[in-house]
């Protein structure tokens, strides 16, 4: 797990790449390193996991200087491809997964080698006798890998603000602050400056001599209309599952896990304890708080036998929006990321590693809406064509609160499928009504609004939703989420259910078996297996952070303070004067919309922006300097 950098071509590709490795800091506190060719500089701060040694520093490079590799990730079968190598000849010097690409490009090429990796990943490798880079994101978008092509030359970086501090972003761009405004993230289709783009998720780019191609390596299965029974599926989740976490506790430093009261976290510790691995488990615990979890996970840990440490969290002790913004390189208004970051600092002096249950519910369907749509789609086969244009002619005078909310929202998923489920966010529409928007926004609109409906979408929904769900939120919310607050504070993250064994047997499953028995069904009948009912039974609840309570009350002084002399409102992004009569009334209220919350956390975040793209080592919390 570390930060990479990269710049080819342009005047000082070298002096470019030492003011992101200032920026990346944070990623890589262990040790750094740099590389160069002519016009070409690599660079790399180092959290070491494998080989704590000098040995393992990076750029590796092979024998002859011809190949050199930046890397940020893990690769869990990286000792299965080391022998297969070492089969074929190669000869190792170190105990890393690093070397093992540097061995893999050069006998294999580089779409083999890809196609070989089991893990998340983001790699540069620079290719000096084809004079060619390529870029490489894993197959979800763990890691994430961000470009700059323009001018002649590439830049890469671990974030948005690595590649602005060298002088490879253009301005803020109104259509990414348009999307997060409305969603409170920008999605993986942008990023908030111009000029840079987030690679996408499992693909590999090319660039040889100012022409860039990329190529997608893999795609997720999709769900089958007959599959095996429920015991089958239980018992072919239970391999992957126990296989998924057995390589993820392969390292060289302390490895820890999360515990919560729900089953996925459960379900990982308990594989962890089959497995016969010693860690200690991890629970954060929030004293008075009707969402804590504390007394399961205690109770889960005791059965289980493991160790176990229970950290308490007071709201005194959740970090700010200062650390917020400083932890991810872009604006990003996720509550639940200010837990994370207290969760990544709590934990890092007993462990390096962090085993999780992230993306359980994205695998194995754990949302409510996953089964709202699967009913809906379920009631689309049986709506004629001519009744669905009628009603998504009709539905937009028809009420949308009380108790007509539910059943109405539910007709225009039926009727307009994908179309329809995008328009019911109130995220741009809220700042219109109130007139929240600056002249810099006067024509904002995101594309995921302009998503036709259709019956065709509706009979289908649960599909595309996925699909829709795992290239917006789950990527550009959910997995960000996680690697910005874990690698603010330097700990590693890993969760068995993003491994990409498990998830396309998952996603292979049909959607009647992985929904039928409720949510999860799959997942909840290994957890009754294995853990019994108490655990398999129990209701999500997750580590909640009361933003919005908080912001019409204790934090509203501060955003007064913001609002008196605000760079939004200075740029010509929001109206401050307007922006107060809302805060002025969810004081009044008690709580304010998630919308204020937003513009909060875009308001603090711009104004670090200007310290982090021109001083990184004081924005990012160090002096360091490389």
């Amino acid at each position: 797990m570390c930060g990479i950098a990269g710049f080819v071509g342009g005047t000082d590709p070298e002096g470019a790449v030492r003011r992101m490795m200032t920026a990346l800091a944070r990623r890589g506190p262990d040790a750094q390193g740099l590389e160069r060719w002519p016009g070409v500089v690599l660079g790399h701060r180092r959290l070491s996991i494998f080989d704590l040694s000098d040995a393992g520093r990076q750029p590796m490079l092979s024998e002859d200087r011809s190949i050199g590799v930046v890397f940020n990730g893990a690769i869990y079968n990286f000792l299965d491809l080391r022998a297969e190598l070492e089969r074929q000849g190669c000869g190792f010097h170190t105990r890393t997964d690093t070397e093992v690409l540097v061995h893999g490009y050069r006998e294999w090429g580089i779409d083999r080698l890809i196609g070989k990796l089991r893990g998340m990943f983001a790699i540069g490798l620079w290719d000096q006798t084809r004079r060619t880079l390529y870029l490489v994101r894993d197959r979800l978008g763990v890691k994430p890998l961000l470009y700059s092509d323009r001018n002649g030359y590439i830049a890469f970086a671990s974030t948005a603000w690595a590649l602005a501090s060298a002088g490879a972003a253009g301005e803020i761009d109104s259509r990414a602050v348009s999307e997060y405004l409305e969603f409170g993230y920008v999605t993986d289709d942008r990023t908030i400056y111009r000029d840079v783009s987030k690679l996408p998720a499992a693909t590999i780019l090319e660039w040889h001599d100012g022409a860039l191609t990329q190529r997608q390596y893999w795609q997720s299965t999709q769900a089958q209309e007959r599959g095996p029974s429920l015991e089958e599926a239980v018992e072919e989740t239970e391999r992957h599952f126990l296989e998924a976490v057995r390589i993820r506790l392969e390292a060289d430093v302390p490895v820890g896990a999360l515990l919560s009261g729900g089953v996925d976290s459960s379900l990982v510790c308990w594989a962890i304890a089959k497995l016969g691995g010693r860690i200690r488990a991890f629970t954060i615990g929030t004293p008075g708080d009707e969402a804590d979890e504390t007394a399961d996970a205690c109770r889960t840990a005791r059965e289980l036998g493991i160790d176990h440490e229970v950290i308490d969290v007071s709201p005194e002790d959740v970090p700010g929006t200062g650390e917020l913004v400083t932890a991810y390189g872009e604006p990003f208004a996720c509550a639940s990321a200010l837990g994370m970051i207290r969760v990544a600092r709590a934990v890092k002096p007993a462990a390096t590693v962090l085993v999780t249950g992230d993306g359980g519910d994205d695998c194995f369907l754990g949302y409510p809406e996953h089964r709202h749509f699967w009913w809906a789609q379920r009631a689309a086969q049986w709506i004629p064509a001519r009744a669905a244009h009628r009603w998504l002619a009709a539905s937009g005078d028809l009420p949308r609160h009380g108790r007509f909310k539910r059943p109405g929202h539910f007709l225009d998923y039926a009727t307009g499928g994908l179309g329809a489920v995008a328009r019911i966010h109130d995220g741009l529409p809220y700042y219109r009504r109130h007139g929240l928007l600056g002249a810099r926004l006067a024509d904002a609109h995101v594309a995921q609004r302009e998503i036709p409906r259709s019956l065709d979408s509706a009979r289908r929904l649960l599909a595309d939703f996925i699909e829709y769900d795992r290239r917006t939120r789950f990527v550009g919310e959910y997995l960000t989420k996680v690697d910005g607050g874990t690698m603010y504070h330097a700990l590693e993250a890993r969760s068995p259910f993003l491994d990409q064994e498990l998830w396309n047997y998952a996603q292979s499953l049909p959607y009647a078996l992985r929904l039928g028995g409720g949510l999860k069904t799959v997942l909840r009948a290994l957890a009754r297996r294995r853990l019994g009912e108490r655990v398999a039974s129990g209701h999500k609840r997750g580590f909640s952070i009361p933003v919005q309570r908080w912001l019409a009350g204790k934090w509203r002084p501060a955003f007064e303070e913001l609002l008196d002399h605000s760079e939004l409102d200075r740029q010509g992004w929001i109206r401050a004067d307007r922006v107060r009569e809302r805060l002025r009334s969810a004081s009044e209220e008690g709580s304010a919309p998630q919308q204020l919350w937003y513009i909060y956390v875009l308001e603090a975040w711009l104004r670090r922006e200007r310290v982090a793209v021109t001083e990184p080592a004081l924005a990012n919390g160090t002096r360091s300097a490389v």
